[in-house]
C-alpha cells in the first residue's frame, strides 16, 4: 500500500503466507465468532429484552422451522464465500489479516458483498425465528451502519491495493444486487479468473 493511506485504514493489514489449510481455519474461527456474538448472544439477548418488557413475539405462518431453512441457505453463502476469500485470495476475511490476492471467483463474479448479505440475511431469519421486531432493526441497522461506516474505508483500501482491478470490478459488479451474468475480468493479471 502507498503511502496515502489515511488514519482510517491503520488496522489494515495483510495476512502472511500460510497455507491455505491455515487460512480456512482462520476463517472458520472468525465465522464462529461473528455467528456466536452476532447471530446467536446479540439476537437472544433482544429478544429475551422483549419479553422482559411485555412485548409478544409474533408468530410466523406456517411450520416454526422454516427459518432453520433459511439461515442455512444463507449461512452456506457465507461459509463457502469464506472458504473463497481464504483459498484464492490466501488470506481472509479480516482486514487485520485481508487477502493477498483479489479475489473475484464464485459469488463475487455476481455482488461484491456476497459475506454482508449472507451474514444479514442470516440475521433477518434469526429475528423470524425469534419473533422479535426489535431483532429485525437491529439487523436493519447493522446493515446500514456495515453500507455506511465500514464499507467505503473497506473498499478505499482495496482501490489502493489492488489498483486499476478493483476499479473495474467496483464499477461493473454492484454492492447488493447481484449481477445477471458473471463479471470477467479485462486483465488476467489480477487473480481474480476461475482457475
Amino acid at each position: 500500500m502507498s503511502e496515502e493511506n489515511p488514519w482510517y485504514l491503520k488496522g489494515f493489514r495483510k495476512a502472511r503466507a500460510a497455507s491455505a489449510g491455515w487460512n480456512l481455519f482462520k476463517t472458520a474461527l472468525h465465522t464462529c465468532f461473528f455467528w456466536s456474538i452476532f447471530l446467536f448472544l446479540i439476537p437472544f439477548g433482544i429478544s429475551r429484552l422483549e419479553v422482559a418488557l411485555g412485548v409478544t413475539p409474533y408468530t410466523l405462518p406456517g411450520p416454526s422451522w422454516w427459518p432453520w431453512i433459511g439461515f442455512a441457505a444463507f449461512g452456506a453463502l457465507g461459509l463457502s464465500t469464506g472458504a473463497i476469500m481464504a483459498y484464492f485470495g490466501r488470506g481472509t476475511p479480516l482486514p487485520l489479516d485481508y487477502p493477498n490476492q483479489l479475489v473475484i471467483v464464485g459469488p463475487y463474479r455476481y455482488v461484491r458483498n456476497p459475506m454482508a448479505i449472507a451474514g444479514l440475511t442470516q440475521g433477518i431469519f434469526v429475528g423470524l425465528y425469534f419473533g422479535s421486531y426489535l431483532t429485525i432493526l437491529y439487523v436493519i441497522a447493522g446493515g446500514i451502519i456495515w453500507n455506511v461506516f465500514a464499507r467505503p474505508p473497506e473498499e478505499h483500501h482495496l482501490e489502493l491495493e489492488f489498483g486499476q482491478a478493483y476499479k473495474d470490478y467496483k464499477d461493473a459488479v454492484p454492492c447488493w444486487i447481484p449481477r445477471h451474468s458473471p463479471y470477467t475480468s479485462p486483465s488476467s493479471s489480477d487473480g481474480g479468473e476461475e482457475p
